[in-house]
């Protein structure tokens, strides 16, 4: 196997493993502290949430040049689910998404074909597209985590494993 197939691989188990585990998160949430929010300048729990199992799936669309539109709808979509058991199914789609994509990506390609967003002025190789998929998506599941802890949960880091 090559090194960068190999690579792929790891980041492809990374983002598996961080939607395992925010899907567990989720699935913790009472439907009480969804208005939860910590100040006035941030995201509620809910929007948090929603953010965060829309990533895999907006992110594919952005780095294959998705019009803005396109996201914009399927945020609003999104939007419209109030049940716990869509969100993460939903998030779970993403992932197979992501990852059909990037496993249908020579070496060649998944390092050096460029791809732009719709919000930036240059091309980013498909490997950092997937470096920035699990990156967002673990930023935000640490949001998630953080907002949840302040509410009290009985969460720790082995939610996270």
């Amino acid at each position: 196997m090559s090194g960068t197939k190999e690579m792929k691989e790891l980041l492809l188990k990374e983002l598996e493993l961080i939607v395992r585990t925010s899907s567990n998160l989720i699935e913790k949430i009472s439907p009480n502290h969804l208005d939860y929010r910590p100040r006035e300048n941030m995201r509620s729990l809910h929007e948090v949430v929603l953010h965060l199992v829309s990533v895999p799936s907006t992110d594919l669309l952005i780095l294959q040049e998705k019009p803005e539109e396109d996201i914009r709808e399927l945020e609003a979509s999104l939007s419209k689910e109030h049940d716990p058991a869509q969100w993460t199914g939903f998030m779970k789609e993403g992932l197979l998404e992501v990852t059909r994509y990037m496993e249908s990506l020579g070496d060649e390609d998944f390092l050096h074909k460029e791809t732009k967003a719709f919000y930036l002025d240059h091309g980013t190789a498909q490997a950092k597209w997937l470096i920035e998929i699990v990156t967002h998506a673990q930023h935000h599941r640490a949001q998630l985590f953080n907002y949840m802890k302040e509410q009290g949960y009985d969460i720790n880091m082995f939610d996270l494993y």
